[in-house]
């Protein structure tokens, strides 16, 4: 595996690579990274990761402090996975001249973490697009975890008519249920233990809406959550695949769920159909 931090280098080594799967990371990798890792793999001649904490993205510079590096680890696992390429770029390789101030938004990037994160989604969209231009893919893999972020980029891709594919992976889970998250290192064994337990409450809401969709279910689960030590809800909802629009069908539906556990902000989609 070739470890580059330098983006004129990186281009001159992968210029002739027209089969080239990227996975863009920001380190701390888990089993969810792994497996969207392995579909490049599986997908692509060769694969580049990069691992870049994007402190534009982060609404609170203390949030982008803690946020969990393991870059030794994370060296090993890549080498493991046989990651051709991997790309470790400074804040000024990727922000020469700044951040993009200009950047138009769809709708629907102002609900859910919109809502809360104002600027987030700006952020996100302005990093992946600076590294696309950068290595120019043939595909790049995101995993729906962050599915508003998935969706985002996507309108993006189609936008700017980018030649490149966008490959969206189901999310991997924890054995209560949860989605795999980087974040969840910061938790002490205390908040492990309670997340098990709101994972059970969230499994059982999950599989009544499965059967028939009832806001009274989501009520329940709001109180539940706080029983908890859930200090703070972002959100609770029931929204369409295709544009985040609330609904009370399941057809092409999920729970989207949002929430403060301590310092932590938590958050996953459930499909519904």
């Amino acid at each position: 595996m070739k470890i580059i931090f330098n983006k004129h280098k990186l281009i001159k080594i992968i210029e002739k690579e027209k089969n080239l799967g990227f996975v863009p990371t920001m380190g701390s990798l888990h089993k969810g990274h792994s497996f969207l890792i392995k579909k490049s793999n599986s997908q692509c001649k060769k694969t580049i990761v990069s691992i870049f904490v994007n402190k534009p993205q982060f609404n609170k510079f203390a949030d982008f402090k803690k946020y969990p590096r393991t870059l030794s680890k994370d060296v090993k696992t890549l080498k493991k996975l046989k990651v051709d390429f991997l790309y470790l770029p400074s804040f000024k390789e990727i922000y020469p001249y700044g951040t993009n101030r200009k950047i138009k938004m769809h709708k629907f990037s102002k609900v859910l973490c919109g809502k809360f994160r104002p600027g987030h989604f700006k952020a996100v969209i302005d990093v992946v697009d600076r590294f696309i231009r950068i290595i120019n893919p043939k595909k790049i893999f995101l995993g729906e975890k962050d599915f508003q972020q998935l969706k985002l980029i996507k309108k993006v891709i189609k936008k700017n008519i980018l030649p490149i594919k966008l490959i969206s992976c189901p999310s991997i889970r924890l054995n209560n249920g949860m989605s795999m998250s980087s974040r969840y290192n910061n938790f002490s064994l205390k908040e492990k233990k309670i997340l098990d337990k709101i994972a059970i409450k969230i499994n059982s809401c999950v599989k009544e809406l499965r059967k028939n969709i009832n806001l009274s279910f989501l009520e329940k689960l709001n109180q539940e959550l706080r029983n908890y030590d859930v200090n703070k809800i972002d959100y609770l909802e029931i929204r369409e695949e295709e544009n985040l629009q609330l609904t009370e069908k399941k057809t092409k539906a999920r729970l989207f769920i949002a929430f403060y556990l301590g310092e932590i902000r938590i958050i996953d989609n459930f499909i519904l159909y």
